[in-house]
């Protein structure tokens, strides 16, 4: 049975991710960093769609935790064929500009939204390679790596972003001669419950610059994901990052915002 460990998938594309693979056979592994429960839920409902499942607590935006993680999932499971680099996300950030910027919400940005990625697929990778495993690394980046985001958020968030776009086409070019394939999903907007924070007149603002008519799924990002995982449908796609935000990132950034929660 092939393995699939998602980062970050207690809730929203993560958990999306988890049970589509679940539903194409893979065992799975769902990290989490704080969110025990909901992540043993998510771990329930692969486990009724006939596959095995195991919850792994870490924080991956600590070298260390990350690398002991993968390692435990590789013991669990006896491989890796899958990585999902899906932990992420814009904190919330202090008043103030650039200027007034705590250089501690930087650096917590970065690790969360780039280092993260970077650790983890180093430790997959090696085991990849050890065990002879023609796997891949997906990094769910975000369609703000390209276009800037609204005001002050746009800073570290989109910045680490970019760079994680970059990281996947390096990391392709180094690892596809081992049968490794890197690639990318950059979602715009998808409706999961971090979109409790905005008012409802800024997501409606979101959804009139979304010429598909409004956000997407976990869903929509999660079936590319599979997509990709699979040699027999991907293999000559190698280190780039797939748009899938209903063509929000044509028609530019989401500047439309009203109210700013941040």
């Amino acid at each position: 049975m092939k393995s699939a460990l998602i980062t970050g998938a207690s809730r929203g594309i993560g958990a999306g991710c988890a049970l589509a693979f679940a539903r194409e056979g893979y065992a799975v592994g769902i990290n989490h960093r704080s969110s025990e429960d909901d992540a043993e839920r998510v771990a329930e409902q692969c486990r009724d769609l006939g596959v095995e499942a195991e919850v792994f607590a870490a924080d991956v935006s600590d070298a260390g935790e990350a690398q002991a993680m993968v390692q435990s999932f590789v013991e669990r499971f006896g491989r890796i064929d899958a990585l999902i680099n899906n932990a992420g996300g814009a904190l919330r950030m202090p008043r103030g500009g650039f200027v007034d910027m705590p250089l501690e919400y930087w650096d917590s940005q970065i690790a969360l939204n780039l280092s993260a990625a970077s650790y983890c697929a180093q430790a997959a990778a090696r085991s990849m390679i050890t065990a002879g495993v023609h796997g891949a690394i997906i990094n769910v980046s975000s369609i703000h790596g390209d276009v800037t985001w609204v005001r002050r958020k746009s800073l570290p968030y989109s910045a680490a972003k970019g760079g994680l776009n970059m990281l996947t086409k390096s990391l392709a070019v180094e690892l596809i001669s081992y049968g490794i394939n890197v690639n990318g999903i950059a979602p715009g907007l998808i409706h999961t419950k971090a979109l409790d924070r905005y008012s409802e007149r800024d997501l409606e603002a979101f959804n009139r610059k979304i010429p598909f008519g409004g956000g997407g799924t976990p869903a929509d990002i999660a079936e590319v994901a599979v997509f990709l995982a699979d040699k027999s449908r991907s293999r000559f796609i190698v280190g780039q990052t797939i748009t899938v935000d209903g063509g929000q990132s044509i028609d530019g950034s989401i500047d439309a915002m009203l109210d700013d929660p941040y």
